[in-house]
């Protein structure tokens, strides 16, 4: 956990990943997320039936796939430099709803970049489950300090 908060600036309740259980540096990774039924999302998403938004997993997609550069940089001892942001999402689909109590597999895979942009092609399961599935594009800012 701490690798992933020196990475990522977001921290509960919108930090959206446990652990990573695999990097292949600036190729793939795959993470795990437990979606605990008391946080804050599940009370007002169909509270009769809470279903986890496809946004926040869009989101935790999004900050896997940052994961994916920052960590790899670390590990490769290979500066990339400047701030990671989501820049947008595309194609993505939820075939299926993740509840309280499941555990998300969310996995991103470096597509290419171009210039300050990254491309990856994410998917998040639930077992064997497709929960969600897309591309996301990520951008890299120069830092201002």
């Amino acid at each position: 956990m701490d690798d992933i908060c020196a990475i990522l600036p977001h921290r509960p309740p919108f930090l959206f990943v446990d652990r990573v259980l695999k990097l292949v540096p600036f190729k793939s990774i795959v993470a795990e997320r437990e979606l605990r039924p008391e946080e804050p999302h599940f009370a007002g998403h169909f509270p009769q039936r809470a279903i986890m938004p496809g946004v926040l997993i869009t989101d935790a997609l999004a900050q896997v796939s940052g994961l994916l550069i920052g960590l790899s940089s670390k590990a490769t001892d290979t500066e990339v430099g400047g701030d990671i942001f989501f820049l947008g999402a595309a194609t993505m689909k939820y075939p299926a709803p993740s509840v309280p109590g499941d555990t998300l597999r969310l996995t991103a895979r470096a597509e290419g970049t171009s210039g300050a942009l990254w491309r990856f092609v994410v998917e998040a399961t639930v077992g064997r489950k497709l929960v969600a599935q897309g591309t996301l594009t990520l951008a890299m800012l120069e830092s201002d300090t």
